[in-house]
């Protein structure tokens, strides 16, 4: 299940080493015992910005399609 968390702070976030700094279409996760938070990093500073938060088995879903791992 995915929810959008307005709930702060969330702990430390991370940016794909794929991502480059010049394009701006960049996802920073953070993932947490209980679920795997995701944010647009253009909004980073904004505390209004949506998070959604995935499960850790969707999140690895998630990760392993876009990966080709799975």
């Amino acid at each position: 299940m995915t929810s959008i968390d307005t709930n702060r702070p969330y702990g430390e976030w991370f940016k794909s080493s794929y991502s480059g700094d010049a394009s701006g279409n960049c996802l920073e996760a953070c993932p947490q015992p209980s679920a795997v938070h995701v944010r647009d990093s253009k909004r980073r500073d904004d505390p209004q910005a949506p998070v959604l938060s995935f499960s850790g088995a969707a999140w690895a879903t998630f990760a392993g399609q876009v990966s080709g791992r799975s």
